[in-house]
């Protein structure tokens, strides 16, 4: 008997003894006098078998058949041993005609003591992370592509990062993709704003990392002998340690800033009815104080962890494109559509054949460098090709109405394009 059998047997036969009414009885029990009256009467009648439910012991209606059971166990130590519960279940049905679920397949497996062939890891142990004492010790830096403007908008990604101590934005921006020109706006306005963190914890994404089959970072490899990428070298020039996440979980405070930001700054941006990427941007500068105000939390220690930025150091020279070159005969060096005319100097009368260092800034201009000394540059007299290109195209003339194009020429019969192989070989040796 179970323990609330035993219960009511003890109650009943207080009943039967006539120490309780049946009202008291049915208080104690929490049941209805009504329904107290019939178990008195089976009790009566029946015994302690009266208060087991009827269906004890009884083989349910929709069970599997002990047959069909011992089929499937039969059937997954012998014809098809060494298949997982999915494959099983699929032959099961597809062969076997026995139309079973997952579930119910597995059960019976594991209830003959058959285990999975496909052995899962255990589930790792997580914990959450304790935050940074102080604010600058860790940025975790991300993009987040979005439709930012309403689903009739356009995908934009919203480069940001957020303090690993106090949960503020220091500085974000929308642009159009995530690449290695919005990390380095993003970071220029962070260090000119609030200083420079000691960390950075980013995802393996490309503008951060170099992967072994990206044609691009084998080619750098092979010629410089270097695997990392322009964000990866400002890092490092600024003293800024890159921390790679390998999981989205490692970085879940940015995540989770992306799922806040994603349901709030879309709402302000419709509000400011914003349609386009400067307009998003200007919202967005215009709300982050506002935000960074409500989500803000102290941090662990008070002071800050962003050191300055050194007064000899220029910035724009630190974030830029930096791309290795050798200057031509003619004293000019091309950097895509730019060609500089490199211009003497005391130094040195001509910089021809001269490894030089090209630096894109992020406005577009473009610096030269040799031995950390910037050259004067003036843009290149345009060569022949490109003075071709300028000339406006011919004037075409003007087709008749009614005419189609005029058919390509024709070779003749006799023409060499028209003879095979064989009789080509033979004319050529006859001549």
């Amino acid at each position: 008997m179970t323990k609330r059998e035993q219960r009511r047997a003890l109650v009943l036969n207080r009943v039967l003894a006539e120490e309780w009414t049946q009202a008291a009885a049915a208080v104690s029990l929490g049941l209805s006098e009504r329904h107290v009256r019939r178990l008195v009467a089976a009790y009566r009648e029946h015994g302690p078998a009266a208060l087991a439910h009827g269906n004890r012991g009884r083989l349910p209606a929709h069970a599997l058949a002990e047959a069909t059971r011992a089929d499937v166990v039969r059937l997954a130590r012998e014809r098809y041993a060494g298949l997982n519960d999915a494959h099983l279940t699929e032959k099961l049905v597809e062969v076997e005609g026995l139309t079973l679920g997952r579930e119910t397949v597995r059960r019976i497996l594991r209830g003959a003591g058959l285990s999975s062939p496909r052995k899962r890891r255990p589930p790792k142990h997580r914990s959450r992370r304790e935050r940074m004492p102080q604010a600058g010790m860790l940025l975790q830096a991300d993009g987040s592509r979005h439709r930012w403007l309403g689903e009739a908008g356009p995908y934009l990604t919203l480069v940001g990062g957020i303090d690993d101590a106090t949960g503020t934005v220091p500085w974000a921006l929308f642009r159009a993709q995530e690449d290695a020109h919005g990390y380095l706006l993003w970071l220029e306005q962070v260090v000119r704003r609030a200083g420079i963190p000691q960390a950075l914890y980013v995802d393996r994404h490309s503008v951060h990392e170099r992967h072994a089959r990206d044609p691009l970072a084998l080619a750098a490899e092979m010629t410089t002998g270097d695997w990392t990428t322009q964000f990866g070298r400002a890092l490092a020039e600024l003293g800024i340690a890159r921390i790679t996440a390998r999981s989205p979980q490692a970085k879940g405070r940015v995540e989770r800033l992306w799922g806040t930001l994603q349901d709030r700054l879309v709402g302000e941006l419709r509000l400011a009815s914003a349609q386009t990427l400067a307009e998003a941007n200007r919202v967005l500068w215009d709300w982050l104080p506002a935000f960074n105000a409500r989500f803000a939390v102290p941090a662990a220690q008070p002071g800050s962890a962003y050191r300055p930025l050194p007064p000899d150091l220029a910035l724009e020279t630190v974030l830029c494109f930096k791309y290795l070159r050798v200057v031509g005969a003619d004293n000019v060096v091309r950097l895509g559509e730019h060609r500089l005319q490199l211009l003497s100097s005391r130094e040195r009368a001509s910089y021809a054949r001269l490894p030089v260092e090209l630096q894109e800034r992020l406005d577009g201009s473009v610096a030269v460098y040799h031995q950390g000394r910037c050259l004067a540059t003036q843009p290149a007299p345009p060569t022949a090709p490109q003075l071709r290109a300028r000339k406006a195209p011919r004037p075409q003339p003007a087709a008749t109405p009614g005419a189609g194009a005029a058919a390509p020429p024709r070779p003749p019969a006799d023409h060499p394009w028209r003879r095979s192989p064989a009789v080509a070989r033979t004319k050529s040796r006859s001549s």
